[in-house]
């Protein structure tokens, strides 16, 4: 047996709601798998706050016991063995991948709406979100700076190096796109939040943690501070969870 398993929690999970508020949650709800600093995580965080949802933090511990999500227990949940993982009521379908999380979401609880009622307003939304978590996340998530130091010998400051390589890449392309666009407005497309803030607040979270250079990216900082004065956002910040260290 991996010595990784998910532990299950010694006391009822927290229910998270709109209004942050806690309580004991009600059978057949929503449960979301989740790690504070995850930025894949936070983004399903944020638009479930968005929608007004109450769901079950179900904590997965990406460093304790070698990682818990990679034991067999969450793996049966999420084969990739990472987070998040939205299960839908008891015993029901277990949904990943966070862009696919938000727009089943979407589907599901149309208002306040993720993404905008125009076919061109989509595509624009999705190809910001795509480009934070498509593009630059993927490079810097835990599981790829660990290969680079533990099985490349890499220094840490190599590490921090590509880090903010990827980071400085990516984030001037979307703030080019951002500054760009008539389509921008006090959020990434228009006056309400979208997908696309959903992406771009928790990847700047993990910027700013790295200490990566942000003054070239004045649309995006903009943004951000306009999206952390919502309460949906302070809900979901990494500070705000159960599972906050």
């Amino acid at each position: 047996m991996l010595q990784s398993e998910l532990a299950t929690p010694a006391a009822a999970p927290v229910l998270a709601t709109a209004a942050g508020a806690t309580r004991v949650p009600a059978r057949g709800g929503l449960q979301l798998y989740s790690y504070f600093r995850s930025s894949a995580a936070y983004r399903v965080r944020i638009g479930l706050a968005l929608k007004g949802l109450g769901y079950e933090t179900i904590p997965v511990h990406l460093v304790k016991d070698g990682g818990q999500q990679l034991g067999a227990r969450y793996r049966h949940t999420n084969p990739q063995a990472l987070v998040p993982a939205l299960q839908i009521g008891e015993g029901g379908s277990a949904l990943t991948q966070s862009l696919a999380i938000l727009e089943y979401l979407d589907e599901v609880y149309p208002q306040p709406a993720l993404l905008p009622t125009d076919a061109l307003g989509r595509a624009r939304v999705r190809a910001i979100a795509q480009m934070v978590a498509c593009e630059i996340h993927p490079l810097n998530n835990l599981r790829v700076l660990k290969y680079l130091t533990q099985e490349l010998g890499v220094s840490a400051e190599q590490k921090d190096g590509w880090y903010a390589h990827w980071v400085a890449l990516g984030l001037q392309a979307v703030e080019d796109t951002l500054a760009a666009s008539p389509d921008t407005g006090r959020f990434c497309h228009g006056d309400t939040p979208s997908i696309a803030d959903c992406c771009l607040v928790p990847q700047v979270f993990n910027a700013r943690r790295f200490h990566c250079a942000l003054d070239a990216y004045p649309t995006i900082i903009r943004i951000v501070a306009a999206c952390e004065q919502l309460p949906a956002f302070q809900q979901a910040a990494p500070e705000a969870q159960p599972d906050a260290e």
